[in-house]
């Protein structure tokens, strides 16, 4: 058995759920995406126990192109991330989506399908496929089943989707650039070539375009606060949970191995953009009196750390951002669905037309509290883990990227506990909140499950992406 299967699971599931019809097609998109991570489960177990799981076969002989799929510790955790988030994501919705359901739940299939390819890609253009071809649904859910006024919605969408679009042409001219040398788009002719300063300056330059935009590092960031305020709450989770974590992903398998010099030599400059980003993003979560604003612009703050942590270029900074990475993914996703369960109660995002919640639902309050105590990497969450480790990371190239960086954890803390206070506290809203489903309950449940138990044993995740990542900061370190 190969990662192919993963990926055609995924297809057979998008395609299935759009002729089961917009009754069954939320049950059968939960039905594949559960088989996809129970498969992506034994695949990890195989691969870790030496089992070859990786597929590469020639696909065009000019250029020529290899339908080549990565299956490492760092591939699969990402997968593994993408296809547990989905089921979550598609039962947060259930009973929720009445127009075009077909077509919803077949595009959140498709994209995942599509966030899974760029995962385990290990051939550059069919990894650029996947790239854009995540991009397509996204628009789409965006597009029809966004809130807001339709123009300004539209507005927003086509900026975002122009916006990465166009910083993903960058990276398909530095992949050609890179065919010509090699005649080959496989990562690892990639990562035997000899380039010169100049080249890897340019290259390093088209990637960093591409994934600032998608990640985004400030100033490429303007497009992101109005598409997660605009999107439905599952296309929001999905951006935020998963998509923007294929360009951190990218960072560590495509931009530092193939062009090491530039980060060596920009280091703190980079570093120190992506901790601007920190600051930046908390204090516009300070102003915000959007809910889903708020969470936007705390995401924002929180990858800058990640990303911070990625351009240290030591094995703590990759391994404590990819912790990072898949915590950040679930408590975001659970986060987003706190504010998607307290619209659809109150019909406002507005934080000051709401309050006193605690009084009518203690559970609701209890499961809301644990997810913001973790966004701000309470020790024994999930989200100290990898907070710690790039925090630490940081230290060690400078203690004032550490110090700078730490204040993501003071302001974090103060705006979080704010808004938990205006929302969940204080005079109780005159507006019935009715408490949470038996199904609303088990979507929170999955998702503090999984913060706390790897909060507290985060061993297996260590285990399964140090081997790959030491292999990477060791080609980085020997290479000019």
């Amino acid at each position: 058995m190969d990662v192919l299967i993963i990926l055609i699971t995924l297809l057979i599931g998008a395609a299935a759920t759009y002729f089961a019809g917009d009754k069954l097609a939320s049950k059968v998109a939960a039905f594949f995406s559960l088989a996809a991570f129970g498969l992506t489960l034994y695949i990890s177990y195989l691969q870790s126990n030496g089992v070859e799981v990786g597929y590469t076969r020639p696909w065009i002989r000019v250029p020529n192109i290899q339908f080549s799929f990565l299956a490492d510790g760092l591939s699969l955790t990402m997968v593994l991330l993408t296809t547990a988030l989905a089921p979550i994501i598609i039962l947060s919705t259930f009973k929720k989506v009445q127009n075009k359901a077909k077509s919803f739940y077949g595009l959140i299939m498709l994209m995942v399908f599509a966030m899974a390819g760029t995962f385990l890609s290990g051939d550059g253009l069919l990894y650029y496929i996947f790239w854009e071809l995540s991009l397509i649904p996204i628009y789409f859910i965006a597009l029809i089943w966004g809130g807001g006024e339709a123009e300004a919605r539209k507005k927003d969408v086509v900026k975002f989707f122009i916006y990465t679009f166009a910083g993903s042409l960058f990276m398909l001219v530095a992949f050609v650039y890179l065919y010509q040398k090699t005649g080959s788009f496989l990562n690892y002719t990639f990562l035997r070539l000899q380039l010169n300063g100049t080249e890897q300056f340019w290259i390093f330059f088209a990637f960093f375009i591409a994934y600032a935009i998608k990640i985004p590092i400030i100033p490429f960031h303007t497009w992101q606060a109005n598409v997660y305020q605009k999107a439905p709450t599952a296309g929001t989770m999905l951006l935020s949970g998963i998509m923007l974590k294929m360009a951190i992903y990218s960072i560590i398998r495509w931009q530092l191995p193939i062009a090491p010099a530039p980060a060596k030599e920009y280091m703190y400059p980079l570093i120190a953009l992506c901790i601007a980003g920190v600051i930046y993003g908390s204090i516009l979560a300070l102003k915000q009196q959007d809910l889903k604003k708020l969470l936007a612009y705390s995401s924002l703050a929180h990858v800058g750390l990640i990303a911070a942590g990625v351009y240290t270029l030591t094995i703590d900074g990759l391994r404590g951002a990819v912790l990072q990475m898949v915590a950040h993914g679930f408590v975001v996703v659970g986060l987003f669905y706190a504010a998607e369960i307290i619209q659809r109660r109150y019909n406002t995002t507005e934080i000051s037309e709401m309050g006193g919640i605690r009084v009518q639902t203690p559970r609701f309050t209890s499961m809301f509290m644990i997810l913001v105590l973790a966004s701000v990497a309470l020790p024994s969450t999930f989200n100290f883990v990898g907070e710690f480790e790039v925090l630490y990371s940081l230290a060690q190239t400078n203690i004032w990227f550490a110090i700078l960086g730490g204040t993501t954890i003071i302001l974090g803390a103060f705006y979080m506990l704010k808004m938990f206070q205006q929302v969940m506290l204080g005079e109780q809203n005159t507006k019935v909140f009715a408490d949470v489903t038996f199904g609303e309950g088990f979507v929170f449940v999955l998702i503090i499950g999984v913060l706390l138990f790897f909060g507290l044993y985060p061993k297996p995740i260590v285990n399964f992406v140090s081997p790959v990542l030491e292999n990477i900061i060791l080609h980085i370190k020997t290479s000019n």
